[in-house]
């Protein structure tokens, strides 16, 4: 057997390998097979010879597999294809601040690259015709798609570290099928369009509009919904608004995507109205979606500043941010941190800052804290809880809730020093919970296994995606908090605090109000979608989201691509 069949077959070889570790379903097997079929082919149409054709396809799949096991680890999200539709400045930013050493192991593996093609190019004498090359292309793709679209993927398993080739694919499939025939957005075609003019329509407030801070509350909710956990006393007034009622929150993730609930509450829109592309929603925003909370405020005079824990480039959530009208935005290097820190830093910050500005008009604070960000296997900052003792939770559950009574403190050490030191100042606050932890849907239910968890995440079973908001006031009195229903869907709540700020409403927002009324508090789910998709033509309309959507509006999504759309995030 000549040297260039035997490294040929040790190249197919080593694909089963990888293909035995990384599927673990029948249909990731087959996509992995055909995918695997189609490289061959494509690369043996250009080269013609079967060992580079192999070794080229071998290497793009491992590269594949060990990127997405590395974007994984940091992010627990695994690539897609749409990680490669949307590659950006911000993307290779925050792979090279977290990964500094990556230039040099791509300048590593292009030579060894080079070396290795050239060793197989002189060994390998065999060659395949072109025709034949063509034809096995076509055919596995063929198939490929076919097997795509029958078993398409949902979102949750973006989030799951495994058959990172076939969901790769698979996704590729699903993507381009659904941007020619939508676009990123669902927009309905013939909208009652009252959102004219926006820019144009002023902001004349009869009172003195008070600073506004919109609190991110990392991974909160009240855990006593779950059997069995113990929980300190008053623990539940974290939980209450000034006036003193609980109000529940209905967030579209599970388990980790903040930048979900980030974006409902910037822009007052839906994640799931971007479909398949929802896991990329900031990023597919930014330079887009220039609707929202922080922008309808700069119109009323309002300096707008966001304080992000982590780097600005994560997700796009600078570009995004700025897009939605956060003129002042500081990650963690302009905050002079280089770890997540206690909540306490950030309102620090935030008070520093409202200490400089406040003579300039009315401020706008995003703080987004992440105390309570995951993992939950280490005791952090035990220091600022020196008189907790445990309740006899799981050690996961333990912790968490330790360091909710932590951020339960620290807030109202916030709510102090806000009254101690700007007395002649108001404030409104708002508050929510962004997803439940990880370990929510065991808790809420300890008889179903991952699997039946994600069926009930799919039909949007309110019980894994309800977290909290809330308001509360420092030497101000809330204008009106009539919308402010329990329970109510994230994406109204910008339209929560404008309300309650008396900040008067735009034409963009008076329509979602006319919605929220129309529909109890429901958004994306009201009327099988039709409202959040007549919203969005409205919005295009007007020019506040450009560039998204098909011309001609392809009408609400269909029922199949709906339930894809209802999968949350089950880590």
């Amino acid at each position: 057997m000549k040297g260039g069949t035997v490294a040929a077959l040790l190249l197919h070889v080593g694909a089963l390998i990888l293909l035995a570790t990384t599927e673990v379903s029948l249909t990731g097997v087959a996509v992995f097979v055909l995918l695997w079929i189609a490289l061959n082919c494509l690369w043996l149409a250009l080269v013609r010879r079967p060992t580079v054709a192999a070794l080229l396809s071998l290497e793009m799949l491992v590269v594949l597999v060990m990127l997405s096991r590395f974007k994984f680890d940091k992010l627990w999200m695994t690539i897609d294809f749409i990680d490669l539709m949307i590659v950006d400045r911000d993307t290779t930013a925050f792979l090279l601040a977290t990964f500094p050493a990556l230039r040099g192991w791509i300048l590593f593996a292009a030579v060894a690259t080079g070396v290795v093609v050239s060793i197989a190019w002189r060994l390998d004498r065999s060659r395949v015709r072109l025709r034949t090359s063509l034809v096995g292309l076509l055919m596995s793709v063929a198939a490929l798609a076919g097997v795509s679209l029958f078993w398409p993927t949902g979102l949750g398993e973006d989030f799951e570290g495994q058959s990172y080739v076939s969901k790769f694919a698979r996704t590729g499939v699903e993507a381009v099928q659904e941007l020619s025939s939508r676009g990123y957005l669902d927009v309905d075609a013939t909208p009652n369009d009252r959102v004219a003019e926006v820019a144009d329509a002023g902001c004349h407030p009869v009172h003195k509009l008070p600073h506004i801070i919109l609190l991110h509350d990392e991974s909160s909710f009240d855990i006593a919904a779950a059997p069995g956990v113990k929980v300190p006393a008053g623990y539940h007034r974290h939980f209450q608004s000034f006036d003193g009622k609980t109000r529940r929150l209905l967030v579209e993730g599970v388990g980790g995507p903040s930048w979900f609930t980030e974006y409902n509450v910037l822009t007052g829109l839906s994640v799931r109205s971007l479909g398949r592309f929802a896991t990329s929603a900031t990023r597919i925003a930014a330079g887009h979606v220039y609707r929202g909370l922080p922008r309808t405020l700069q119109g009323c005079g309002y300096k707008t500043f966001s304080l992000y824990p982590f780097y600005g480039s994560f997700l796009g959530s600078r570009a995004f941010q700025t897009t939605a009208g956060i003129a002042h935005y500081l990650d963690m290097r302009d905050l002079g941190t280089t770890d997540f820190e206690a909540d306490s830093f950030y309102f620090d910050r935030a008070i520093d800052l409202i200490g400089r500005e406040r003579a300039n008009g009315p401020l706008f604070f995003y703080v987004y804290t992440v105390a309570n960000h995951f993992p939950w296997d280490r005791r952090l900052r035990p220091e600022l809880t020196p008189d907790w003792f445990d309740l006899g939770n799981a050690p996961d559950v333990e912790e968490y809730i330790r360091r909710q009574t932590m951020t339960a403190r620290e807030y109202r050490n916030l709510l102090q020093r806000l009254a101690r030191e700007f007395p002649t100042e108001s404030f409104l606050i708002v508050r929510y919970g962004d997803h439940l932890p990880q370990f929510g849907p065991r808790l809420l239910d300890p008889s179903l296994d991952r699997e039946a968890v994600a069926a009930r995440v799919e039909t949007s079973d309110p019980r894994y995606l309800t977290t909290y908001y809330a308001l509360d006031a420092v030497n101000f009195t809330p204008v009106d908090v009539t919308s402010a229903l329990d329970p109510l869907d994230a994406p109204y709540l910008p339209l929560i605090a404008l309300q309650a700020a008396g900040v008067p409403l735009d034409a963009s927002f008076s329509e979602q109000l006319a919605i929220l009324q129309r529909c109890g508090g429901i958004f994306y789910r009201c009327e099988g979608g039709w409202q959040a998709s007549r919203l969005n033509r409205s919005l295009i309309n007007a020019g506040l989201i450009k560039g998204l959507g098909s011309a001609g509006g392809a009408g609400a999504v269909d029922n199949e691509i709906r339930s894809a759309l209802s999968r949350a995030e089950v880590r």
